[in-house]
């Protein structure tokens, strides 16, 4: 029987429709190994990752604090209610020891002095005159013309006369010492850095007149962090920095055995080289220069901010990370020297960690720099 054309029209459906079939199915496997190909890269954003070490770095802690004075002295006067006749010098000189600053009205007690003298005086020749008679009625006593009442009688006239006379000679002595007093002196060398005396002034005694810098030297207190304050020890180098008076070199001269435990800060005195513009108050920084120490370190690169504080993610066991706030130590040569926060053996993200949040997952990659190393080896093989 001859087929017809609506016979094969028939007969070529079924076969397209097989077809068909056959081509979403293989579109359908392709498309499901595409899949599983691009699973892996899918789990997890890629980054690099570093094992915290320890190593020997040279250190440089920094900290600030305020300029003070090493030693303040102050000078008042020992004798008071006189009145300051002259006044020989002024805020920021520089005085001697024993050098005179101020003149106290000294006239009476002068005349006081010249009183005394004289009653010194008189009390020598009582002495001397009392001093004879007893060796006269000793001599006499001896030959038996003198009784002994007489003789205690003239024992007793050279001992008071010797009393009178060491009298007089401590009330001169006193006198001496508060005309002395009048003139008011520099008890050590150094630098004056306030003063409260005007000439015409009643003086009273014990009444602050100057204060002074001894022997002109500053020295910085800087507070140090407690993590920090055990690294530092007396006679280490320090560069002062100052916004208004430039820099200054100096020495770790003390540091101080207690910590405010409000703000967890200690004191480490910096004693200042001298010619430096820094005055008594000022603010000012200091880079404390504590030697090569033992260290942990990370890259730079790995430290990120999280709401202001500094930290880095840590890598877990199961690929997920966390956010750890560090402290920094100082930073040298594209590291970062951590003070707290992290242990030895702990791996941080590097390379992606500015892109992560707490909890995300990752996949540690080599990176780009140990990729371009291996390129070469593959070449060759």
């Amino acid at each position: 029987m001859a087929a017809t054309p609506s016979t094969h029209r028939l007969l070529r459906v079924p076969a397209m429709a097989a077809a068909l079939g056959l081509t979403l199915l293989t579109a359908a496997c392709g498309g499901s190994e595409g899949q599983e190909a691009e699973a892996p890269n899918a789990v997890g954003q890629a980054v690099t990752a570093v094992t915290v070490s320890s190593s020997d770095l040279p250190r440089t802690i920094n900290a600030s604090g305020t300029v003070a004075a090493w030693e303040e002295v102050p000078v008042g006067a020992e004798t008071g209610g006189l009145v300051a006749t002259a006044v020989y010098v002024d805020e920021g000189q520089y005085v001697r020891q024993g050098q005179a600053l101020v003149q106290l009205n000294d006239s009476l007690l002068r005349a006081q002095l010249r009183q005394q003298q004289a009653a010194v005086q008189t009390a020598q020749a009582n002495l001397a005159r009392d001093e004879a008679a007893l060796s006269r009625a000793q001599e006499l006593k001896e030959r038996g013309f003198l009784s002994q009442a007489s003789l205690d009688t003239a024992l007793a006239n050279q001992r008071a006369a010797s009393a009178n006379l060491a009298s007089a000679q401590a009330s001169l002595s006193e006198t001496q010492t508060r005309v002395n007093q009048a003139t008011i002196r520099a008890p050590v060398s150094g630098l004056i850095s306030s003063r409260s005396v005007t000439r015409g002034q009643i003086v009273a005694a014990g009444t602050e007149l100057f204060r002074l810098v001894r022997d002109g030297r500053l020295e910085l207190n800087a507070e140090v962090p407690e993590a920090e304050l055990a690294l530092v020890r007396a006679g280490m180098s320090a560069t002062i920095i100052s916004d208004q008076a430039g820099q200054a070199s100096g020495t770790v001269r003390i540091v101080t055995p207690q910590v405010d435990p409000e703000t967890r800060l200690g004191i480490a005195r910096v004693a200042l080289t001298g010619g430096t513009a820094l005055q008594p108050g000022m603010f000012a920084r200091t880079e404390i220069n504590a030697g090569t120490q033992p260290s942990l370190t990370v890259p730079a690169a790995a430290v990120v901010f999280r709401e202001n504080r500094a930290g880095v993610y840590v890598v877990g066991t199961d690929s997920t990370v966390r956010f750890v706030q560090i402290t920094e130590g100082g930073r040298t040569d594209g590291r970062v020297a951590v003070a707290t926060g992290l242990t030895a053996g702990q791996r941080v993200v590097v390379e992606g960690a500015g892109f992560l949040g707490e909890g995300d997952q990752v996949r540690v990659v080599p990176s780009i720099a140990a990729q371009a190393a291996a390129t070469p080896a593959t070449q060759a093989r």
